[in-house]
């Protein structure tokens, strides 16, 4: 790389939950990088006491979610030419979050939070073997396997949320956990709503009840920041909506 070559200029948050500051880096530009191209030659090349953290690279884990010029994003799929101002980057860890160091942070807060809304599956017992009005006689053998009826509001409204996968994108967006650190968050009662609308579930009322109080689904002022915010497109706005509702007149 010659001395006339284009290059961004990276400012990166270094430091601790007891504070720190941003440095600053000199990081060659390239086509089609992605900012975790560009962390990763950071701490490849240049400061090898940067931490961060990445995975899988495609979009699946989210584990690499940062704050990119003051947004959330995944920053193995964001190209530095859509976001990078006149050749800069900043970037800091996900906010509302603790820091571990530099742009990792503690994520135990986080699913701590999926806990408290009953965010795992509980199974009820299996049905006795009658055949769901959305069934005809024979499209289906009873057996081990619970039916889930494919064109049910049920399974509409789960499968909208069910591709969630914890990045916490939505969480450091989400003004509400800003103001209130006990705001349960939107990833935990989209999950949350999930659950409640797969009829396999028999946690619904136990579900509701743990989304009901002060730090539950009523704190939301519904900014929609998480749905804004979200890399898989999910409207945890909507689910919440629909949790509100669940919550006064029962979810059928």
């Amino acid at each position: 790389m010659s001395e006339a070559s284009p290059r961004l200029r990276v400012r990166v948050w270094r430091g601790n939950a007891e504070g720190g500051a941003l440095a600053e880096y000199a990081v060659p530009a390239r086509a089609n990088q992605t900012v975790l191209d560009v962390v990763t030659h950071i701490q490849r090349e240049v400061d090898p006491t940067l931490a961060y953290r990445f995975a899988c690279r495609v979009g699946m884990c989210g584990s690499c979610a940062m704050v990119v010029n003051g947004r959330p994003r995944w920053t193995c799929r964001t190209h530095v030419s859509r976001v990078a101002k006149d050749g800069a980057l900043e970037l800091r860890p996900l906010a509302n979050l603790p820091v571990i160091r530099d742009l990792a942070t503690d994520m135990a807060p986080f699913f701590d939070k999926w806990a408290k809304a009953r965010g795992s599956f509980q199974p009820k017992d299996a049905p006795d073997g009658a055949v769901p009005e959305e069934f005809a006689p024979g499209d289906f053998a009873v057996g081990d396997f619970a039916v889930v009826p494919p064109a049910s509001k049920q399974r509409e409204a789960a499968d909208a949320g069910i591709e969630c996968i914890g990045c916490g994108v939505c969480y450091a967006g989400c003004d509400i956990v800003a103001w209130n650190p006990d705001y349960l968050g939107p990833a935990a009662l989209n999950r949350a709503w999930t659950l409640v609308n797969d009829v396999r579930d028999g946690g619904k009322k136990d579900r509701l009840a743990a989304v009901a109080g002060d730090a539950g689904c009523h704190a939301c002022h519904s900014t929609q920041s998480c749905t804004a915010h979200c890399p898989k497109g999910i409207d945890p706005s909507g689910a919440i909506a629909g949790l509100k509702r669940g919550i006064f007149w029962g979810v059928r």
